[in-house]
């Protein structure tokens, strides 16, 4: 018997059911396809990720004599000719939740189905499937605590798959070059900060897991929120592309539950595994969530699309050096602390009213970890209109966050070097030294006070 697998954002050998399903019943068929419609709607930093991902994949298949097929084009087409080159009895996939892919894919298996071939698909990416996990009258949840507190009484502690022994065909398959995909950014290949930071592939996140849980789960629940003190995981992108199992990570943090110390730092961590559940969550039950509002009557909300001003935010140019930091390490890195995500959405869309659609484009291509559930819910939540959104009122002062999450500047002065002189009770609001001590740093581009005033104004208009 002959299956293929279809490898999707699930690019690893642990922990890997549909994998696991296909070694069982004899020769496999690992294929990834690139769909001709994927890259332009893929982001710049998604696709250098995808292309180092996919190359360390092909060396692990290669390793063990299954060598990864990579084909480009129309996913059902290809299927359909594989199946006939390789002679192939079987098809499997661990599924995706986003609206057109489930369509797609339901397409897909039926047409093969009717055909005769056997096709199953497995949950290899989530904690629970988004649909098992209702309110008591049998609905989705649209506020998280209530949602997370059933849902992590759902988990089951299902044992990790191991790599399993795979057998390859006899024949080799035409596959093809990576090179060829175009993934990495010529020139200027802007991308040296990334491959700095990063180390795409299964190993390179179960590598940063591991340090981790030896360096910064400890203290994760007391410092989660500090940029400057490296106590986050930065499995993120990891767990979009699937380069590690968050089964694996639920079940690996169960040993510190009960510890004194850590315990509290590992049940935080948890819960925030659970709000990338209940993002994808979000996104099966309500499907137009990335470009419309949670709440229908933000539909009316005044946004000013103002793109001097946008461009000011982007470049990491407001003149308020916690956003300012927060979007320099962004482009430079392809990433960006959460509690600095949190402080930049809500300079964007709160204080320059520019609307959440514009920021979350501009999070979707310069972000390594960029997941259209996650990246939809995060800025609704921020901008107000969201499922569980903070309220209106809330609008995150970059002054008093960076004074109070990076209280000696060390997180602004690695990402904004002009201000690196500056004392700690200077460095977040440097307009009111002299100008010659801030290296030309951009003095601020808007009030916060009437900002906030205005966009309060703009708020309440909606009642």
């Amino acid at each position: 018997m002959t299956t293929l697998v279809w490898l999707r954002r699930d690019l690893r050998l642990l922990d890997n059911p549909a994998l696991s399903h296909a070694a069982r019943q004899g020769r496999v068929l690992p294929v990834y396809i690139l769909e001709d419609n994927e890259v332009p709607g893929m982001g710049r930093a998604g696709r250098w990720w995808l292309h180092h991902s996919l190359s360390a994949l092909r060396e692990q298949f290669r390793q063990r004599g299954c060598p990864l097929i990579l084909r480009r084009g129309n996913p059902q087409q290809i299927i359909e000719d594989l199946v006939q080159e390789a002679e192939v009895t079987a098809v499997c996939w661990n599924r995706l939740y986003e609206p057109a892919t489930i369509k797609r894919d339901a397409a897909i298996k039926e047409q093969l189905t009717f055909r005769g071939l056997e096709v199953r698909s497995f949950n290899g990416s989530l904690l629970n499937e988004p649909w098992a996990v209702e309110t008591g009258q049998g609905g989705p949840y649209r506020v998280f605590t209530p949602y997370w507190r059933q849902a992590a009484s759902q988990v089951a502690g299902d044992r990790i798959l191991p790599v399993p022994e795979l057998k390859g065909l006899e024949s080799p398959v035409k596959s093809n070059d990576l090179r060829d995909w175009g993934l990495l950014p010529t020139k200027p290949d802007w991308s040296g900060g990334l491959a700095w930071r990063w180390t795409p592939g299964e190993k390179g996140a179960l590598d940063r897991f591991d340090k981790f849980l030896e360096t910064g789960l400890q203290k994760y629940a007391g410092y989660r929120d500090f940029p400057a003190e490296n106590a986050i995981s930065e499995l993120s992108p990891h767990l979009h592309f699937g380069e590690i199992s968050v089964r694996d990570i639920w079940n690996r943090l169960t040993p510190f539950e009960e510890l004194a110390g850590i315990g509290r730092s590992a049940n935080k961590f948890r819960s925030e595994l659970g709000w990338r559940e209940f993002s994808a969550h979000l996104l099966y039950h309500f499907p137009h969530i990335p470009t419309e509002p949670f709440r229908p009557e933000f539909s009316d909300f005044p946004w000013q699309q103002d793109d001097e001003l946008l461009e000011c935010w982007q470049q990491g140019m407001t003149g308020y050096p916690l956003v300012d930091a927060g979007m320099r390490e962004l482009w430079q890195s392809g990433f960006m602390h959460n509690r600095v995500r949190m402080v930049v959405a809500s300079f964007l869309t709160k204080n320059l009213l520019i609307p959440w659609q514009t920021g979350a484009d501009w999070f979707w291509d310069t972000l390594v970890d960029a997941d259209l559930a996650n990246n939809s819910a995060s800025w609704q939540w921020v901008a107000g209109c969201g499922a569980d959104a903070a309220p209106y009122f809330r609008i995150f002062n970059p002054v008093t966050q960076g004074q109070k999450f990076d209280p000696q500047g060390k997180y602004i002065r690695q990402w904004v070097p002009e201000l690196r002189d500056l004392d700690s009770d200077e460095i977040h609001a440097p307009w009111q030294v002299q100008k010659e001590r801030t290296g030309g740093y951009p003095d601020p581009i808007i009030d916060l006070k009437a900002t906030r005033e205005r966009a309060l104004a703009a708020y309440k208009s909606l009642k």
